[in-house]
């Protein structure tokens, strides 16, 4: 039974290890803001690092657990394997100038469900796309380092990667109202309401794949999101009934989480979306100091001391990017 279809998209997790690294690949060069630095609570000597759009709407989060020592993971069957970000319609040509400029490779220039897409990896290795999709109404970061009229409008879907595509089906259609939206050889998209950005998701059956191994560079898990909690407790108690194994609500401060795995080993939360990033801190203040829970702020002179320092300067105003075709030299 399906209690409510999910609004899209809440956030992706990742692992990644250097943070110093993380926040300027994905503040300078995909031009993300940093809207939040506050520390994983279950692990609080490392950091938790919220990116997206100016306000880190909800469907426009990718977040990153740094473990400066973790190894290298594994993509594979059972995970999310790919995490791809919308830009508008004929922006991949100043993508393409603005990637390459920064020595940051082009892995794959694709036609996928007749949207352009840009595959590239971050400096951990983990598979992002950048989809040219036409319609995409959210904003960008207006004060970003990227043009506006290119600016990543926030996240568009996710690549589940599966042994066995059966349970998976069943779980997105029977208990998370997803719908089948296209079908070919070995993938399939689904979507909710409109299945527009950040409604998607794409699933590929890959039976004889290597099971994937969950560390740096790969994706941790993806949130679905709830209007409300109240909502949300009623998902969590028709999984429960179901036969899932779900976690309690948990309280993350700036929205409150249930999770679960899928059939295939990914796993899941349902994310409220209140009560937002500027819970703790004004819109304009958003991401420049770690913020701690009240439970952890008694521990904020030792939770410090094992935190390396990050440096956010000044981001660089590249309006004046060369267009496709010509050589931009900037760094």
């Amino acid at each position: 039974m399906t209690i409510a279809q999910p609004l899209g998209m809440h956030h992706v997790t990742a692992i990644a290890t250097d943070p110093q690294r993380n926040v300027d690949f994905y503040r300078e060069v995909l031009g993300l803001r940093l809207v939040k630095q506050t520390v994983n609570y279950d692990a609080p000597d490392t950091y938790h690092l919220y990116y997206g759009d100016e306000a880190g709407h909800p469907g426009t989060i990718l977040t990153f657990f740094p473990w400066p020592n973790a190894p290298r993971g594994r993509r594979g069957t059972g995970q999310a394997t790919t995490t791809a970000f919308s830009v508008p319609e004929g922006s991949l040509g100043y993508w393409q100038q603005r990637l390459r400029a920064r020595g940051v490779e082009i892995i794959e220039q694709a036609t996928r469900e007749s949207d352009d897409v840009l595959a590239l990896a971050d400096p951990d290795g983990l598979r992002l796309e950048l989809v040219a999709h036409p319609g995409d109404r959210r904003a960008g970061w207006p004060d970003g380092p990227v043009p506006v009229e290119h600016a990543v409008r926030g996240l568009f879907g996710v690549v589940l990667t599966e042994g066995a595509m059966e349970g998976t089906d069943a779980m997105l259609r029977e208990r998370l109202g997803f719908q089948v939206v296209e079908e070919a050889p070995g993938r399939t998209r689904y979507g909710v309401g409109d299945a527009a950005p950040g409604r998607v998701v794409d699933v590929v059956a890959d039976p004889r794949g290597q099971q994937g191994l969950t560390a740096a560079g790969t994706v941790h898990h993806i949130a679905w999101r709830a209007p409300d909690r109240d909502i949300q407790r009623a998902w969590r108690e028709a999984l429960v009934e179901a036969g899932v194994t779900v976690t309690p609500i948990i309280d993350r401060q700036y929205f409150e989480s249930i999770y679960f795995r899928e059939p295939g080993g990914v796993l899941l939360e349902i994310a409220t979306d209140p009560p937002g990033f500027t819970r703790d801190e004004p819109l304009l203040e958003l991401g420049r100091r770690l913020r701690l829970p009240p439970w952890l702020e008694p521990r904020r002179e030792a939770i410090e001391a094992l935190l390396p320092p990050l440096k956010l300067g000044e981001l660089g105003d590249d309006a004046g990017d060369s267009p496709a075709g010509e050589t931009d030299s900037t760094q």
